[in-house]
C-alpha cells in the first residue's frame, strides 16, 4: 500500500509552530509524517516506534499533540500507551490506523483519542486534526500535568508528608501537617494553610483522593479539613485552627465526621 499522503491543496505553514510527536513503526509512514508536518510548519519534536518509549516522551518532551499508530509492535499497544499519555500529560492523541472497521476503533475509545486518521492520510485532515486538537487541548493538558505532579509528589513508595502546589510558573512546597482545609473555588481549589492560601487547578475529588484519608475528610461538598485541626463542631459549621471563618457541614457528611473524631 502506497503510505505516500493524498494529494491535496496547499496549506500555509502555521504562525506559531505546534509541536507534534510521532509514534509510529513503519518507517515509511514516519518519513510521509515528518515530511507533510514540515510542510504545514509544524515542529517534530520526536519519534518512535516503541509505546513505552512514547509514555516517557510524553512527559519528558511535553509536545502540544501526539501522532499515535494503534497496532505498535512490543508489549505495550498504541491504544495502552495513548491512554497512559491522557492520563499523566493531558495532550491530545490522535490515532493512525490502516483499519477503518468498528472493531479496532471501538477498542481505542477508552483511550480517548482526538480524532482517527486512516492511512494513506490525507494532508488536508491531518492539518484540520491537529489545529481542532491544539486549540482545544491546550487547557486540558495544563490542568492534567499540574494534577499529575500533585500525584507523583505523593506516589506510594515514598515519603508523604509534603506536596507540591502549582500556580502559574511557581510550585510551592506544602507540609501536608500544615494543611488545615482545602475549599473549592469552581474549577480550582484553595489550600489553607495557616494565614495563607494556595490555589490551584483542580477538583475537589481529585484532590480528596490525593490527601491522606486517615487525617482528612470531606464534610461538604466544598470543604475537606483536617481532622486534626477541628477546634469546634457547632451549629452545623465546624472551626478550624487559624480558619478565618466557620466551614459548614454537609448533613450528609455529618454522621460520618461525628464517627471519626469519636466525641466523649
Amino acid at each position: 500500500m502506497d503510505q505516500t499522503p493524498s494529494p491535496t491543496t496547499p496549506v500555509g505553514p502555521r504562525k506559531t509552530r505546534a509541536r507534534v510527536l510521532i509514534v509510529e513503526d513503519e518507517a515509511l509512514v514516519r518519513r510521509a509524517l515528518q515530511r507533510s508536518l514540515a510542510e504545514l510548519g509544524y515542529e517534530v519534536e520526536g519519534f518512535t516506534d516503541r509505546g513505552e518509549e512514547a509514555v516517557n516522551m510524553a512527559w519528558e518532551l511535553r509536545p502540544d499533540i501526539v501522532l499515535m499508530d494503534i497496532m505498535l509492535k512490543g508489549d505495550v499497544s498504541g491504544i495502552d500507551a495513548a491512554k497512559e499519555i491522557r492520563q499523566t500529560t493531558g495532550v491530545p492523541v490522535i490515532f493512525l490506523t490502516a483499519y477503518s472497521e468498528d472493531s479496532t476503533l471501538n477498542r481505542a475509545k477508552v483511550a480517548e483519542p482526538f480524532g482517527y486518521l486512516v492511512k494513506p492520510f490525507n494532508v488536508h485532515a491531518l492539518h484540520s486534526l491537529i489545529e481542532m486538537a491544539v486549540y482545544k487541548g491546550g487547557r486540558e493538558a495544563e490542568i492534567v500535568r499540574e494534577k499529575a505532579e500533585l500525584v507523583r509528589a505523593m506516589a506510594p513508595g515514598e515519603k508523604n508528608d509534603y506536596l507540591y502546589v502549582k500556580n502559574r510558573d511557581r510550585a510551592t512546597r506544602l507540609a501536608i501537617s500544615d494543611i488545615h482545609h482545602v475549599e473549592a473555588m469552581k474549577d480550582y481549589a484553595a489550600f489553607h494553610v495557616r494565614d495563607k492560601r494556595y490555589v490551584v487547578h483542580g477538583s475537589m475529588q481529585s484532590f480528596e483522593e490525593l490527601l491522606p484519608a486517615r487525617d482528612f475528610m470531606r464534610v461538604h461538598r466544598s470543604y475537606i479539613v483536617r481532622l486534626d485541626k477541628i477546634q469546634s463542631i457547632e451549629n452545623g459549621h465546624i472551626t478550624v485552627e487559624h480558619g478565618r471563618a466557620p466551614i459548614p457541614i454537609g448533613q450528609t457528611y455529618l454522621r460520618k465526621l461525628l464517627d471519626r473524631i469519636d466525641p466523649v
